[in-house]
Formats: structure tokens, C-alpha cells, sequence
């Protein structure tokens, strides 16, 4: 069987994609786990949104997930769908 390699695009876009994920959860994971036991009044404070989007933002992420996923689902569904035939 014969395999294609992800041409250079597709390494710098797949790249890109694993940087961005790891830069989004050391962010978010600084954010929730260290910033509490920081001092309020300390710099490293104002590089952070207010406590309470930390869990207002993955809720708006999760059900915006869901709804995409139920579009899809939605969409091959009603794509593949074959009318019964009378008899």
C-alpha cells in the first residue's frame, strides 16, 4: 500500500495547531491553578481576565462544540438519508 506524506503545509499547519494548543493550556492552566495564590495587587494579575470567565469561556466552548457537532451530525444525516420506498 502506497503512503503519502503530509506535504510542508500540512506539517506547518499541524505545527502551528499543537503550538497553539499548548500555549492556550499553559495559559488557561496558569490562569486557574497559580494566579489565586497570587497576590491581588501583584503584575501578573493584569495579563489575566477576571476569575469568572475561567469558567464562562469553556462553557461557551462546549456548547458552541456541541452545536457544531450536531450540525455535522445533522448534515450527513439528511445527506445520506434514502426515502422508503412505497409499496
Amino acid at each position: 500500500m502506497l503512503m503519502k506524506h503530509a506535504t510542508g503545509v500540512d506539517q506547518a499547519v499541524g505545527m502551528s495547531l499543537v503550538v497553539f494548543s499548548l500555549v492556550l493550556f499553559t495559559y488557561y492552566s496558569v490562569w486557574v491553578i497559580v494566579l489565586p495564590f497570587v497576590d491581588t495587587d501583584h503584575v501578573l494579575h493584569k495579563y489575566f481576565l477576571p476569575r469568572e470567565y475561567s469558567v464562562i469561556l469553556p462553557g461557551i466552548a462546549a456548547v458552541i462544540l456541541l452545536l457544531c457537532i450536531g450540525a455535522f451530525t445533522a448534515v450527513i444525516m439528511w445527506k445520506t438519508h434514502k426515502p422508503k420506498k412505497l409499496d
